[in-house]
């Protein structure tokens, strides 16, 4: 991490990465879609993070084949402590991949929840100006899950959000979503069937990261230039015009022209 760092709000998202198979491939796509310049990471030669305007937005780390998992964006989680986060997962029938492991100046793991959707925790220090829907991190982080009630407690009961603490994130239910609220403004959304409805079972369980772009047409044609696919075309959705895509190797991710 850089000097600008702190703890982080405890069961707030922290960071994202994209663990993917060919970290120059990777460079080159998201680079030539979102217009990001990218700096050695601090973790070695396998990882990078990417900037815009200078200001952190992502990591990427050519870890995806070393550690057998499919390439993908995971969002992660800021803790106190990660073996105690780790045991609550246990504990409520999910499981923990990876970890907790010592990286850098601190410790990370992955994690599937009851439903299967990959996860990541993280202890330590985290980037000051990183903060979702702000300076070019991700304008959104949503979890699409077959049972959005659930899913909410899982993760409330993991995180301790909605405990009435003032340290920890507080939890909304709004037009049949779970929005998690942290200091001041919505940092994720958990969404599926209607919170009284029966599970979905056309759902594959995953985290959703949406990345702001000028013109989400233009992030599309460039995509496809670059060797991507679209999985969702163009359409006005509940936040805004917005796109799913795949990058070179299948990692999937949304552009929206939303701020936040």
């Amino acid at each position: 991490m850089t000097a600008t760092t702190d703890r982080g709000l405890p069961g707030a998202p922290c960071w994202v990465s994209l663990l993917t198979g060919d970290l120059p491939a990777a460079q080159e796509f998201y680079g030539a879609v979102m217009g990001w310049s990218f700096r050695p990471g601090t973790l070695g030669e396998d990882f990078s993070v990417a900037l815009m305007d200078g200001k952190p937005v992502a990591g990427i780390g050519n870890v995806a084949r070393s550690m057998g998992v499919a390439v993908s964006w995971t969002s992660y989680f800021a803790v106190e402590d990660a073996d105690t986060v780790a045991a609550r997962i246990r504990e409520r029938g999910a499981t923990v991949a990876v970890g907790p492991l010592s990286v850098g100046h601190g410790r990370a793991a992955l994690a599937a929840d009851p439903a299967g959707a990959v996860f990541g925790f993280w202890e330590g220090e985290t980037l000051r100006e990183w903060s979702i829907g702000h300076r070019g991190a991700p304008a959104w982080l949503e979890l699409r899950t077959r049972d959005a009630f659930a899913s909410a407690i899982f993760y409330g009961e993991v995180f301790e959000w909605a405990t009435g603490r003032p340290d920890r994130c507080e939890v909304r239910y709004e037009d049949d979503a779970v929005m998690v609220r942290g200091q001041g403004h919505t940092v994720a959304c958990l969404r599926g069937g209607g919170i009284e409805a029966a599970p979905d079972p056309q759902i594959r369980p995953r985290w959703h990261v949406y990345f702001c772009v000028d013109d989400v047409e233009k992030a599309v044609e460039a995509a496809l230039a670059a060797g991507g696919t679209v999985a969702a075309a163009p359409h006005d959705s509940w936040v805004g015009r917005e796109a799913s895509l795949r990058d070179c190797e299948g990692g999937l991710f949304t552009v929206t022209g939303a701020r936040g």
